[in-house]
C-alpha cells in the first residue's frame, strides 16, 4: 500500500476542510452504486483500533497504513481513502486527524466541518470521471453509541458528484461520519455500508 503521503499529502497538497451543505442525509442518492447486503452474524471476525474492537464479516479486509486503516467491503481496484472505485469504510487515528497537510498550512478535524481534507479536485467515490463536490451543511448530528460508555459525534454531510468543465450532478452520496472525541477515532463512511452502524454500537473496548 502506498504511504499516507500518496493521499493526505499528495492529493492534499493545497487541501482544505469543505465547507458543510443542505440535503437529506440516509441512503446514497440516484447515481450512486447500491448498497450491498447486509452482513450476516455469522462469518465474523474482531477488527481491533486503538482499544475499539469491531467484530465485524469476515469478508472484509483490513487494510492498515499508520494510523489509517481501510476496511474493504466490496469491490475495491486500491484500497485507500477518498480514492475512487473502492467500496470501504475508512477509520483514522489522531495522528491522522491532527495537523492536516492543507495548502501551506494545517487543519485539525473537530467535527465543525466534514473531513474532506482537499480543495483541489478529487474524484467522486464512484468513478474518476466526475469530481466529489461537497454540498454544505450536516442534514444529520446527533450522538451514537459506540459499545458501552462510549458515545460518538455523528454527523451526516451531503455529497454530489459532478462532471468536470460543466459542474452537471450526475449522483448524490452522504458522507457518514463517527467522532469519538475522548479517544480521538474518527470513522467516515461514503458507501453507505449496510450493517456498519449496528457494527459500531456493538464495539467492545480494551
Amino acid at each position: 500500500m502506498r504511504k499516507r503521503s500518496s493521499i493526505l499529502a499528495g492529493l492534499a497538497a493545497a487541501a482544505v476542510l469543505a465547507a458543510p451543505a443542505a440535503a437529506s442525509a440516509g441512503s446514497a442518492a440516484p447515481g450512486a452504486p447500491a448498497a450491498a447486503a447486509a452482513p450476516s452474524a455469522s462469518g465474523t471476525k474482531t477488527f481491533s483500533f486503538r482499544g475499539m474492537n469491531l467484530k465485524i464479516p469476515s469478508g472484509w479486509k483490513v487494510h492498515r497504513e499508520g494510523d489509517i486503516v481501510t476496511v474493504v467491503t466490496g469491490k475495491c481496484r486500491f484500497p485507500e481513502p477518498f480514492l475512487s472505485g473502492c467500496r470501504s469504510f475508512w477509520v483514522f487515528g489522531p495522528k491522522a486527524i491532527t495537523r492536516v497537510p492543507v495548502g501551506g498550512g494545517y487543519i485539525t478535524y473537530t467535527g465543525k466541518n466534514q473531513f474532506h481534507p482537499f480543495s483541489g479536485v478529487v474524484p467522486c467515490p464512484f468513478t474518476d470521471k466526475t469530481a466529489w463536490h461537497a454540498d454544505g451543511k450536516r442534514a444529520t448530528t446527533g450522538l451514537r453509541q459506540v459499545g458501552r460508555g462510549h458515545k460518538a459525534k455523528y454527523a451526516a454531510w451531503p455529497n454530489t458528484c459532478v462532471t468536470h468543465g460543466s459542474g452537471r450532478k450526475t449522483a448524490s452520496f452522504t458522507q457518514r461520519e463517527w467522532f469519538l472525541p475522548t479517544s480521538k477515532i474518527l470513522v467516515v463512511d461514503v458507501w453507505n455500508t449496510p450493517g456498519l452502524a449496528n457494527v459500531l454500537k456493538n464495539a467492545t473496548w480494551s
